[in-house]
Formats: structure tokens, sequence, C-alpha cells
């Protein structure tokens, strides 16, 4: 469902280039829940906003839907739906007609798009609402209605940025319950980012981690607990005692010469014993 190569995006900023993504490579099947998961400027949005055509590369290739995004951006977006970090719909017009001229541009006739628009309404719980104004609903709604806008023309494939970013937790819980349904129903292939690692870890099959503008970790959410999470312990003592707790805790006793204390740190993966999973150790002057 998409495939990149090596793509890639830089900006100038006060002379200077900026590498914003750095060669990327992606591939998500179909049907397929993938989360781009890093902080603020990792890269994440950039890289979803060359996918769904709203920013050319730099170089590097992307396919998306089976259409290549520099050849035919339009085949791209008739093939996608989109709902990024903002809200879609204008403020003085009516949640109905939003959904039905959204899915006008998408070339449906008014027949079609009216019936899609109501079973959409129907579907995330906007019914009594269809006929208020976009300004007049709650952040919860709002959000809801952008998902309803991005499922118009019922696209196989569907891009969320950030979608519950501000969210209080019961109208985020309630917005992931309309999106893994309408998932289950449809088959949907969904790509988001987010910096929620909760939400990555409860949400998606597989996490895409980001930063700098590089893949760092692409692995199910369980692998990579299980491969990368572990516990740090610091234990400070008084330089005399270093070389014997050192050997208390498996490590080889060494003197320490002109320092105060001493600190020394033992990490290992979420369980099991030092010995098993080979703890570090080091020994800091201060």
């Amino acid at each position: 469902m998409i495939h990149t190569d090596k793509l890639t995006k830089t900006f100038t900023v006060k002379k200077e280039t900026v590498e914003a993504v750095k060669g990327v490579n992606i591939d998500v099947a179909p049907g397929e829940l993938v989360a781009f998961l890093g902080p603020n400027g990792a890269g994440k949005s950039t890289t979803l906003r060359m996918l769904t055509t709203l920013l050319r590369s730099t170089s590097g290739m992307a396919s998306v839907a089976g259409v290549d995004v520099a050849a035919d951006p339009a085949g791209v977006r008739a093939r996608i739906g989109y709902i990024g970090q903002g809200n879609g719909g204008g403020h003085s017009f009516r949640v109905i007609d939003e959904l039905i001229m959204q899915g006008r541009f998408y070339g449906m006739n008014a027949t079609d798009a009216a019936a899609r628009a109501q079973e959409l309404l129907k579907s995330l719980d906007l019914a009594d609402l269809a006929k208020r104004t976009v300004v007049k609903l709650s952040g919860g709604q709002r959000r809801r209605m952008d998902v309803a806008l991005g499922l118009i023309h019922s696209p196989r494939l569907l891009f969320l940025d950030e979608p519950s970013t501000g969210m209080d937790p019961q109208n985020r819980a309630n917005l992931w319950e309309h999106i893994l349904r309408m998932r289950a129903e449809h088959g949907t292939t969904i790509v988001l980012t987010t910096h929620y690692m909760d939400e990555a870890d409860s949400m998606s099959e597989r996490v895409i981690v980001i930063d700098h503008g590089q893949i760092i970790a692409d692995d199910t959410a369980a692998r990579l607990k299980a491969n990368l999470a572990g516990d740090l312990l610091a234990v400070e003592v008084a330089a005399e005692s270093a070389a014997g707790v050192r050997g208390l805790l498996g490590g080889p006793p060494r003197a320490v010469s002109s320092a105060k204390t001493c600190t020394t740190a033992w990490s290992a993966s979420a369980s099991g014993s030092p010995k098993a999973h080979g703890w570090h150790r080091r020994c800091c002057k201060k």
C-alpha cells in the first residue's frame, strides 16, 4: 500500500540546509495500522505530508496506493483520506453540508454524497448534529467530523496526523473507538503520527520510531518493548566503599583514586537478573 525508497526532504533556513527527513525506507501492507512515533520535530508530519502529496520530496521516491506520488499526485489524492492536525470544516457551514461538499469534490454525485454523509454521521454519532454549524461543535465532535470528511469517498488508505492531540482522555477513547470500528468494517489501511507512546502501543499493529529525520526502530509494540525497554539503577557511594559495592553487585573490584564519590549504574531489560541480561556498569569521578 505504501513503499518509499530513500525518501528525503531538506529545507533552507537562514541560508542553512536543514535535513528534516533523511532517506527513509517505508513499506506498509494493505490493511495494516501503523503508527509513526517520535518527539515534536522528529520528521513524522513532514514524512506524512510527502506521502499525501502536500509536500514535494527533495529526493527519493514514494508510491502510495499503487500510484507514484511525484508522477501522479492527483491520483494519490483520489485514493487516500487525510486528516490533518487542524480542523477541516468551515466554521460557518453545517456539518451535513460540509460532508456533502467534500464528497462532491471527490467526484461523487449529489445523491451518493448525501447518502454517504448520512451513513458516516450515523456511524460516528453525529446524526443529531447534522444541521449544526461547525463552530458550535465541541472539540471531540469536530474531530469526529474530520474523520467523516476523510472517509467520505471510502478510501482504501487513511492518514491521521496526530488525531487526538489536545483532546481529553474520554474524547480520545471515543475517537479511537469509532476509528477502529470503521477499520474493522471496511478493512482500511491506517497510518498515523503521534507522540503519545500509549496511543502507539495500544492502537497500532506496528510502530515506526522516527527521530532526527531517521527511522531508528520498526517493529510491533510488544517486540520493541521487549528488546528496548529497561530499568536503570544508580547508586552513589563513598569512594572508599566503591570497590566493595562493585563486588557485591557483580562487578570486578577496582581501586578508584582521587575520587570523592562513585556513581555506578546498572541497566537491564524489563525482567531478569543482572547476570542473565548482561548489566552495564560505569564509574564516574566527581
